[in-house]
């Protein structure tokens, strides 16, 4: 047994909350405060504020007493850490553990925290006298070493809660899962007669595509034969139009020399009737001249020789000329032809 003593105010119950809150107290009034905070040292006059609390205890374990996998350990230390945002962290031999893991290995020692009379504080005799049944009953079952049972057992039984209603969900996934296997098995049913319609659509297509490559190649042929035919004829057409063109410069030359011809004769034409024109004021000129001279020859009777010489002359000029004019009309009707 140990016991602290001392004047009031010198801190034994700061020792006391320190042990509790160690061994995983989470209620802020059993430790005399409004939050857990408060457990962090907010500063003095001399000293300033920490940012965290942290308390450890080392228990020894050199008979191996202590429960699970620490009963290996000569030496256990427990260890918890609060900081101002909040953050609880607990350590076992500097192994973070979680706070279960800890209550656990003080279940029956009386160092729990619900019923705790291993440590005895100011006025915990009094609670004790004056507890009812029920809480009596709870410090019995803990300095029995039946708590930790109880504790397994309530655990078990919400574990048992817990798989039975798992189960009834189970069942309801189940019954669930069923009807989505019937659907299920309908659409594969649909996705099987899918995949079969789908094989024979896709045969069907590939004939199909068979059937028009065929059909193509024979057009291709086809066409390719009337391509070559096609080209056959228009190299003759080509060699058709080539002899035509020639024919046609020929006739262009031909057409060009009768032109030269017809303006030729045209020139021919237009200074013979130059000449008929010439010709036919001369035989008016000489008719004038003939009547003139019939006066004369009336007039000069002996003359009339001479003057017949003379219209004999003119007369042999005039047939001349007149063989000439019909020359020339002969010309231009041979260059009008």
């Amino acid at each position: 047994m140990v016991g602290v003593v001392g004047p009031n105010g010198c801190g034994k119950s700061n020792v006391i909350d320190a042990v509790r809150w160690v061994l995983g107290e989470s209620q802020a009034k059993q430790l005399r405060g409004a939050s857990m905070a408060d457990v962090i040292f907010n500063g003095s006059t001399t000293r300033k504020p920490v940012s965290r609390a942290s308390v450890e205890l080392t228990f020894d374990n050199s008979d191996g007493k202590a429960p699970g996998q620490w009963a290996q350990y000569a030496e256990i230390s427990v260890k918890r850490i609060l900081t101002r945002n909040g953050e609880s962290s607990y350590h076992i031999n500097n192994m973070h553990v979680r706070r279960r893991d800890l209550v656990d290995i003080f279940l029956g020692t009386g160092l729990g925290t619900k019923t705790s009379y291993a440590i005895i504080e100011q006025g915990m005799i009094s609670r004790i006298i004056e507890a009812k049944p029920e809480e009596l009953r709870g410090f019995l079952e803990e300095a029995a070493g039946i708590s930790k049972y109880k504790e397994r057992r309530r655990e078990t039984e919400a574990r048992l809660n817990d798989t039975r209603e798992n189960l009834i969900r189970l069942e309801d996934i189940r019954r669930e899962l069923g009807e989505q296997i019937e659907r299920l098995r309908g659409q594969a049913e649909v996705a099987k007669e899918y995949q079969t319609l789908q094989a024979e659509l896709k045969a069907t297509q590939q004939l199909l595509w068979f059937v028009k490559k065929r059909d193509a190649e024979t057009n291709r042929l086809r066409f390719h034969a009337q391509i070559q035919q096609t080209q056959q004829q228009l190299t003759e057409q080509v060699d058709s139009l080539r002899g035509i063109e020639h024919q046609l410069e020929a006739s262009r030359f031909a057409h060009q020399q009768a032109n030269t011809a017809l303006n030729d004769a045209q020139g021919e034409f237009y200074a013979a009737v130059a000449e008929v024109s010439k010709l036919e004021q001369a035989v008016r000129h000489l008719a004038d001249t003939r009547a003139r001279l019939h006066a004369q020859a009336e007039q000069l009777g002996g003359q009339q020789h001479t003057l017949a010489q003379q219209q004999h002359d003119l007369a042999s000029s005039l047939a001349e000329w007149l063989q000439r004019v019909e020359d020339t009309e002969l010309n231009i009707e041979e260059a009008a032809l």
